[in-house]
């Protein structure tokens, strides 16, 4: 299958984590990170590492790569490609329904990803109509935040959301990825923001490791 990197942690998996990569990467992106959330033993969660589609992307000079939507301008808050977003968040949703399919449970499923990877986790974790287990937002931001007050979904309003966010990040700048964070609170939700002195735009080990505290509260 080459529309996503699968890992079950058990073939009888009851848990399902949807891990979103960003810009330019692939589904490969964050496979290696398991072994590094200490997760225990007991939870037998399948891992789906979704691939973007390949399409141009307009600040690369039209250069087609791995995107789930364009970004037109270093401003990455400005004129955001809100079809694109809309048609990711369709194409991750259409994974989380397969799962529901397959008898997993919603509060049993997570959102997670990483910068571009991350807005997808946002937009469909606080729109999906049905009460999902967690979200993880990494080094990201939302520039669709100022539809989400006719969009959102009441199952999702208490749903956990993790945030991590370096304050010397050069590409998502940490006052975006904050302001954004801040501005769920003011909404309700549930944020749990953990900023990284010296982390640029990347993920370190001890953001991994808080991830999967994260993920075994939720999941437990």
């Amino acid at each position: 299958m080459n529309d996503a990197v699968i890992i079950k942690t058990a073939s009888d998996y009851d848990a399902v984590i949807i891990w979103m990569h960003g810009l330019g990467a692939d589904g490969h992106d964050f496979e290696d990170v398991i072994p590094s959330l200490s997760l225990p033993e007991n939870l037998k969660i399948k891992f789906i590492f979704p691939n973007a589609p390949i399409v141009p992307v307009t600040i690369n000079n039209g250069y087609k790569m791995r995107a789930w939507y364009d970004i037109t301008s270093m401003d990455i808050a400005r004129d955001p490609d809100i079809k694109g977003i809309h048609s990711s968040a369709e194409r991750i949703a259409s994974w989380v329904e397969r799962e529901i399919g397959e008898e997993i449970l919603p509060s049993r499923i997570l959102l997670a990803g990483f910068s571009q990877g991350g807005v997808i986790a946002l937009e469909l974790g606080l729109r999906f109509p049905k009460r999902l287990g967690g979200i993880i937002a990494l080094s990201t931001y939302s520039p669709t935040l100022s539809l989400l007050h006719s969009e959102k979904s009441e199952a999702n309003q208490k749903t956990p959301i993790f945030w991590g966010h370096g304050l010397v990040d050069e590409v998502v700048p940490f006052a975006l990825g904050k302001g954004t964070s801040d501005a769920l609170i003011e909404q309700g939700y549930s944020v749990d923001f953990h900023e990284y002195a010296s982390l640029p735009h990347s993920v370190s080990l001890s953001e991994i490791q808080e991830i999967g505290a994260f993920i075994t509260k939720v999941l437990s």
